[in-house]
């Protein structure tokens, strides 16, 4: 089968690999109907989490057809489901209270996060060895393990262009918005305005925000936002941001801060540029300046959100702001499964249209091409869906 595979840093190829099989009696074989490129797949492509090895497959969003199942699974063959991007068994002490990123048995690689977390989260599909080592669904055909557990069916109203996204970015969203413990009328500002930016754009309104400000550089982004109703600001147009959402909200500052950029931060100021230095000779592997942006403009005793992907010591973090103001800091992968469903709902009800984050559809044939001009930010690109 044709399968979009890692080779090293900015090197990704359509491999011919051979077909997944079933190896578990939980496991299910889905045939890929739409999958998709995700802004942390840029963290993979652009060599910044370890343990990738040459010829992994890459891809944790992504949704299909049974065509196979192990003997005990409740699925069958035909059933069109959306899978979760982190596997979870369902039966730990996490996955029983709901916290599926945090399953103690999906991740046969455990012992590696381990030694540099003290603990492990659950396996990931298609994203490095230290999350499992799991083959990622940027293929025809990919294996779910604890197919009894993830995978939710889809019903044939829903195309799988609305349904997709429930397999990770509009979970994350939000959670993200719902880490902030959103009351009435909040002000929530939103750092980053991909395509997980804008479901928590639209999460924090569903959940009661009065205001939501959307920061970001790119034209694009920024006018999708507005379509989200969100109020925007240029980074690159003002002076000082966090100077900026003090004149909004009256001195005062956010009720809430989202952070859905992580680990690849762009930014104008002195500090971003320390940070890209930095992470370029491989003194520090993450660029922190959206976070620190966040963490000073949250008004005191407020919320910062997390979704962004971290991948491991940050430098100058200010932790004396974030202690010193009586902030609360979220963060950590999704526990999407819990989400799903509702999820589901809301977009049966018409409330969200989740396709409005897509800005490129091509085949899987011309994924290399597409995980470049994403990576770039070229062509106006927000999110990049492909068809086995």
């Amino acid at each position: 089968m044709k399968a979009v595979c890692w080779h090293g840093k900015q090197d990704v190829r359509v491999d011919n690999v051979s077909e997944p099989k079933i190896t578990n009696p939980r496991d299910v074989i889905i045939r890929i109907t739409l999958t998709a490129v995700c802004g942390s797949d840029l963290h993979l492509y652009n060599g910044f989490i370890p343990s990738m090895k040459s010829g992994d497959i890459l891809g944790h969003e992504f949704m299909g057809e049974v065509v196979e199942v192990g003997t005990e699974n409740g699925l069958k063959q035909g059933d069109r489901v959306v899978v979760p991007f982190a596997l979870a068994c369902g039966n730990c002490y996490f996955c029983r209270k709901g916290l599926t990123a945090a399953c103690d048995n999906s991740n046969p690689n455990a012992d590696m996060l381990e030694k540099k977390d003290g603990y492990a989260s659950s396996g990931l599909f298609g994203y490095s060895h230290i999350y499992g080592g799991y083959a990622g669904g940027q293929a025809e055909y990919v294996r779910v393990p604890y197919g009894d557990v993830g995978p939710l069916k889809i019903p044939e109203s829903i195309p799988d262009e609305q349904a997709l996204f429930l397999s990770d970015i509009f979970p994350t969203g939000y959670m993200a918005a719902e880490n902030c413990n959103i009351q009435g009328g909040d002000v929530v500002a939103i750092w980053g305005c991909g395509s997980v930016g804008q479901f928590a754009i639209r999460s924090a309104f569903m959940l009661g925000a009065g205001r939501v400000v959307a920061i970001d550089r790119f034209p694009e982004r920024l006018a999708l936002a507005r379509k989200g109703n969100a109020e925007t600001i240029n980074y690159e147009e003002v002076d000082d941001v966090v100077e900026e959402l003090k004149e909004l909200t009256g001195g005062i500052g956010p009720d809430s801060c989202i952070d859905a950029v992580g680990l690849e931060a762009h930014g104008n100021s002195a500090d971003a540029y320390y940070d890209r230095a930095k992470q370029m000779t491989g003194l520090t592997t993450d660029r922190l300046s959206a976070l620190r942006q966040a963490i000073k403009a949250c008004r005191k005793c407020g919320t910062v959100s997390i979704p962004g992907v971290y991948g491991g010591f940050v430098d100058k973090m200010p932790m004396g702001t974030a202690f010193g103001k009586g902030l609360t800091l979220k963060m950590g992968q999704t526990h999407v499964h819990r989400y799903m469903a509702p999820l589901l709902k809301e977009i049966e009800s018409s409330k969200i249209d989740p396709s409005v984050v897509i800005s490129h559809r091509i085949n899987l044939s011309d994924a290399p091409q597409a995980y470049e001009v994403f990576s770039n930010k070229e062509d106006h690109c927000i999110k990049v869906v492909m068809r086995p």
